[in-house]
């Protein structure tokens, strides 16, 4: 018989009877329904909010800048003005690959607190843009605090596929959108 919701292993901690754990309160923001651009970087698909996508271009020349970091390809002319570019793949830990016809740039507005920065992320491919629904979305895995996703907003099952719902604003870390800033004069209001 229990009387007790509770229980202690042999280590002394102590565990409730409801069998599910509370997640962290520091969850990172949940992804919202709505239309994402999907991409592809190797065999992964990843999902950005379309509102956060100023507008895709093929890949042109890329201007390497010394000194930056090993993901930042370089910066591009972009009808006259100066842009940061970078890796995705890179960025993420992955092989860097060779671009070819399909590898293009997704031009996004990064904002970090009063800072925007327009910038362009390289992607294999641009696949389409997905519908997704509340019910689509599951939240972003908690791997332990090693590991850090809060640049996930969630997971989106569509057909067979899940897509990595990403918050382009936290892929980088704010040192990371400074320096990306500092790269360009700021013709920006």
């Amino acid at each position: 018989m229990a009387e007790n919701s509770t229980t202690t292993n042999s280590a002394g901690a102590t565990a409730s009877g409801s069998g599910t754990a509370a997640l962290p309160s520091s969850a990172a923001q949940a992804a919202k329904p709505g239309k994402y651009l999907s991409f592809k970087l190797a065999a992964e698909e990843h999902g950005l909010e379309i509102l956060k996508v100023q507008e895709i271009i093929g890949l042109m020349k890329i201007t390497r800048v010394p000194t930056v970091p090993p993901f930042v390809r370089g910066v591009i002319n972009l009808r006259g003005k100066v842009i940061p570019v970078i890796d995705l793949r890179v960025k993420f830990g992955m092989e860097a690959a060779k671009d070819d016809a399909r590898t293009c740039v997704i031009v996004v507005q990064i904002v970090q607190g009063e800072r925007r920065v327009t910038t362009g992320i390289i992607v294999d491919e641009v696949s389409e843009v997905l519908n997704i629904t509340a019910d689509q979305i599951e939240p972003a895995p908690q791997f332990g605090t090693s590991v850090s996703t809060d640049f996930i907003l969630g997971m989106g099952k569509v057909a067979e596929k899940v897509v990595m719902l990403l918050d382009i604003d936290k892929i980088l870390r704010p040192e990371q959108t400074k320096a990306l800033a500092e790269l360009v004069p700021q013709t920006d209001a």
